[in-house]
């Protein structure tokens, strides 16, 4: 019985260092996601201007860009996952990944082959793991990234939008990731970056500003472009590009600080849950203890008392 006591009385301990440490992940967690939702909300003006910026470009001119103009009969696409280099944070990296492999299957169901961009060491070792191609992958920022790392992902992708797909490029770039909607509600979703769809941008980019957009069939405003409209999509588009993607980054640890607060929280209530459960048995088994060493003392005695009696006889 005192063995057993014992045994409860280390997993108690076990447990409340398990304890200590889910509580100390879960505060931590709620100070850097409140952090990264002040990055993202400081980061929407400039993706919004620069989206007004790249719609006014792509509607007010005829320039065939590469980057705006669709392509008949697309054979080849990208798709960029944005995952975290760490766990402990729920289905937050699964949602993402799942959500990859229906685009990619879609995608292939078009008849489009597809390489894929992976962000984060938990999407690259999924793939890894299950022996997939994959095309560029970057780690070690998502938890705090950075406009410069955005920029680094931005330059392989326009690299091969850029190219022919004879010579390894691709017609299209999506990008999935995990969008941050509150506290306890974070979705994987996807979009397809490039080539632009200005209808979508041009009502997005109205959304966010609380403008109207213009009626179809309605005149749009007429712009003159120096040196050349095509000039200015060059300049524009990159940073189009780096400016979503930053802002997905951002959106990804949010919900990644999110999730991972939640999972902790429930991670250090089952610990307390848990001590209480494990507390009971160790009092149950005291008390059993207890009990048996009043019964022994308790037959000794009377044995004792027995055996006097029957030498005084």
């Amino acid at each position: 019985m005192g063995a057993q006591l014992r045994v409860y009385k280390r997993r108690i301990r076990s447990v409340t260092a398990t304890k200590k440490i889910t509580k100390a992940m879960e505060m931590i967690a709620a100070s850097r996601v409140v952090k990264a939702q002040r990055k993202v909300t400081a980061s929407t003006p400039y993706a919004t201007e620069l989206t007004r910026a790249v719609t006014a470009v792509g509607t007010g001119s005829n320039t065939k860009h590469p980057l705006t103009t669709e392509v008949e009969s697309a054979s080849r696409a990208a798709v960029l996952l944005l995952t975290s280099d760490r766990g402990l944070a729920g289905a937050f990296n699964s949602n993402a990944i799942k959500a990859a492999e229906r685009l990619t299957a879609r995608l292939e169901a078009e008849g489009k082959a597809v390489d894929t961009y992976i962000v984060g060491r938990r999407g690259i070792a999924h793939y890894n793991f299950r022996e997939r191609t994959i095309a560029h992958s970057w780690t070690g920022f998502t938890d705090e990234p950075s406009y410069g790392d955005a920029k680094k992902i931005a330059g392989p992708l326009i690299e091969a939008i850029e190219k022919d797909t004879a010579e390894g490029g691709v017609d299209e770039l999506h990008i999935v990731y995990t969008e941050f909607v509150s506290m306890m509600t974070q979705t994987a979703v996807d979009g397809r970056l490039l080539p632009l769809r200005l209808e979508d941008v041009s009502t997005d980019a109205s959304a966010a500003t609380g403008t109207e957009a213009p009626a179809k069939g309605q005149p749009r405003p007429l712009y003159e472009f120096e040196p050349s409209a095509e000039d200015v999509l060059d300049a524009l588009l990159p940073r189009y590009v780096e400016s979503r993607i930053y802002n997905a980054l951002l959106q990804s640890a949010a919900s990644k600080h999110a999730a991972t607060r939640r999972a902790m929280k429930s991670a250090t209530d089952n610990a307390g849950e848990l001590i209480n459960t494990l507390s009971r048995l160790a009092n149950a088994a005291r008390q059993a203890e207890i009990t048996q060493e009043i019964s022994e003392i308790v037959g000794g005695a009377s044995a004792l008392a027995d055996a006097t009696a029957g030498s005084d006889k």
